[in-house]
Parts: C-alpha cells; sequence; structure tokens
C-alpha cells in the first residue's frame, strides 16, 4: 500500500492550494480514503473523506472551503483548499480507513490503517 501527497505549500489567508495523493497497491473503491491534519502540539484532525460507496463528508473546521474529490483514472485523491486561514497550518496526511460505516465514522480516523508521509501546508496572516 502506498499514498504519497504533494501539493503542499505556504500561502497567505485567504489563498488556495490543491493537495494531491497518488494511491497504489489496493482498491480504494473498497475502503475509505481522505486526508487528516496535524499541528505541532496537537490532536491528529480528520479534515475530508470518500467512503467506498463515494459519499464525502468534511469536517465542521473546514466545511464549505474544502472539497475532496478522486480521478479514478488516475487513482489520485484530491483536497482542494480555499479561504485558508492560519489555523490550517498542519502537516496534511492521506489515509486508508476500512469504510462502509458512514464519512462520520471515517472523519474520527478510528479504523485508521495507512498513511502517507504527508504535505506541510503553512497559512500566514
Amino acid at each position: 500500500v502506498q499514498l504519497v501527497e504533494s501539493g503542499g505549500g505556504s500561502v497567505q489567508a485567504g489563498g488556495s492550494l490543491r493537495l494531491s495523493c497518488e494511491v497504489s497497491g489496493f482498491t480504494y473503491t473498497k475502503y475509505c480514503v481522505g486526508w487528516f491534519r496535524q499541528a505541532p502540539g496537537k490532536e491528529r484532525e480528520g479534515v475530508a473523506v470518500i467512503d467506498r460507496d463515494g459519499s464525502t463528508g468534511v469536517a465542521d473546521s473546514v466545511k464549505g472551503r474544502f472539497t475532496i474529490s478522486v480521478d479514478n483514472a488516475k487513482k489520485t485523491l484530491h483536497l482542494q483548499m480555499n479561504s485558508l486561514r492560519p489555523e490550517d497550518t498542519a502537516m496534511y496526511y492521506c489515509a486508508q480507513m476500512s469504510g462502509g460505516w458512514g464519512t462520520s465514522i471515517c472523519l474520527r480516523l478510528t479504523y485508521i490503517n495507512y498513511w502517507g508521509r504527508g504535505t506541510q501546508v503553512t497559512v500566514s496572516s
């Protein structure tokens, strides 16, 4: 199983970034896949997920600003992040989770199986 993130960087508040995650080694339609983040000194937080039925879910903290999508042909997961805020600063990870119980369960990261090395997002005020 491999999940390789890219697209992080530094932006000013209000800016946008698009993260990508190339997945391989598993059939992602059989799992919940998505993004979580972790800032220094804080617990990891589920950000956005796609469950195996294609339903999507995002955390309340990013609702209306972040959108998750998947390119089936390229087996790539994307996270479009708009209206970024300094509190969005964190390492962002792509993850595979056991799914089928709904996006709210996926967002809790309870059944996380694999994750990538992460990509850093820094938002300055």
